[in-house]
């Protein structure tokens, strides 16, 4: 029995297709919820709009600093590994509910694969790097979504035998949303090709009253160039409104800030857009794919190949170079791009090909130590 865990959003997004992929094939697959995504428009839309199961567990550890949902993922995935005793454990992603669940199974002895391994921003600074670089080192089969991703691998000490390329996982994702495209643009009324989709959450860009001002002039300089709609995340809302900058964010004029979107509505917008600006990694990816010009509102990024390869360009929130990307784009110049190789939507399948080859016995799981 497999052991699937999902906790946020973008992790919802990257099992929902593994799910169906090993139910497809009759592979006994458990679903654990840890809860770290727990308001329902942050959850429960998207196992709807995914066609997720209920999970056969939720942990509810939702909440609290990195430490105590950390330690309270934990102690709960520890819980139901030692009731359930699966064959190996898949994580995905780079989120607390990643490392914690790999760390859990790791600790007694149970196979770990992670899905999505192997990107690198060489940003210390971001929760997520350090989450990425530990469950890489805990896990047993290392499944990466592009070919920039095995080097990285392989320089941290990784052996070749536990690497393994499948694709991008989130495009699966995308290629089912997008055969279920909604009104949303008549419900928000918008104009296909004449808006902008904007998303910022990451604690750089919103944690502090300075960086979420920044973040607001970036915003500002979109929304006021092309009518632009914000489904604002939660977290980012309780810090405009800790800051006293909810006014400022509801007001602007050119901007929509509205309610977190489902998955199906978030791709129809998404789209059907002009142009994206976000600090989301699963963003850049998804506009790669579709061809969507993005502006990326950090310093840098762990998806490299949406760069080099795709539409993505790197602005971090300078208001100017902002605008003049913007710019660009409305006349016409926007930065064109390829979709990679691995990213057709059938990377479920060389998933769950991975992952029966290795309850086979290829690679075997892992009894030594750190491999340096």
């Amino acid at each position: 029995m497999i052991l699937l865990i999902a906790a946020t959003r973008p992790n919802f997004m990257k099992v929902a297709p593994v799910h169906r992929a090993l139910r497809a094939r009759d592979i006994p697959v458990r679903l654990l919820h840890t809860g770290q995504h727990f308001d329902a428009s942050m959850s429960d839309v998207f196992f709807r709009d995914l066609g997720l199961p209920t999970p056969d567990v939720h942990l509810g550890a939702g909440g609290g600093s990195h430490a105590e949902q950390t330690a309270s993922i934990l102690v709960g995935v520890e819980k139901d590994l030692l009731q359930n005793r699966p064959s190996m454990v898949v994580v995905v992603g780079d989120v607390t509910s990643t490392l914690s669940a790999a760390l859990a199974a790791a600790k007694l002895g149970i196979p770990v694969v992670h899905i999505e391994s192997g990107l690198r921003s060489r940003d210390w600074t971001m929760p997520e790097e350090i989450n990425r670089i530990l469950t890489d080192q805990l896990s047993d089969l290392l499944l990466t979504p592009s070919h920039d991703a095995a080097p990285n691998l392989r320089a941290e000490g990784i052996p070749e035998e536990r690497i393994k390329f499948v694709g991008n996982i989130m495009i699966d994702s995308l290629h089912w949303s997008l055969r279920h495209q909604t009104d949303v643009l008549a419900r928000l009324g918008l104009e296909a090709r004449n808006y902008a989709v904007v998303t910022l959450h990451r604690p750089a860009n919103v944690d502090t009253a300075e960086k979420l001002r920044e973040t607001l002039d970036a915003v500002e300089a979109i929304a006021s160039r092309i009518p632009s709609i914000f489904p604002v995340h939660p977290r980012t809302v309780q810090r405009a409104e800790t800051f006293g900058l909810a006014a400022r964010l509801r007001d602007m004029k050119g901007l929509k800030a509205i309610e977190p979107l489902g998955h199906h509505d978030f791709v129809t917008a998404m789209a059907n857009a002009r142009l994206v600006a976000t600090d989301s990694g699963g963003i850049q990816e998804e506009t790669t794919a579709l061809g969507i010009p993005c502006l990326t509102m950090r310093q840098g990024t762990e998806r490299p190949i949406t760069v080099t390869e795709g539409t993505n360009i790197i602005v971090g929130l300078d208001a100017a170079l902002i605008a003049r990307e913007v710019d660009q784009i409305l006349a016409g110049r926007a930065k064109e791009g390829r979709i990679p190789e691995g990213w057709d939507g059938k990377t479920a399948d060389r998933i769950a090909d991975a992952l029966q080859a290795f309850l086979a016995g290829s690679p075997p799981p892992r009894t030594s130590g750190p491999r340096a």
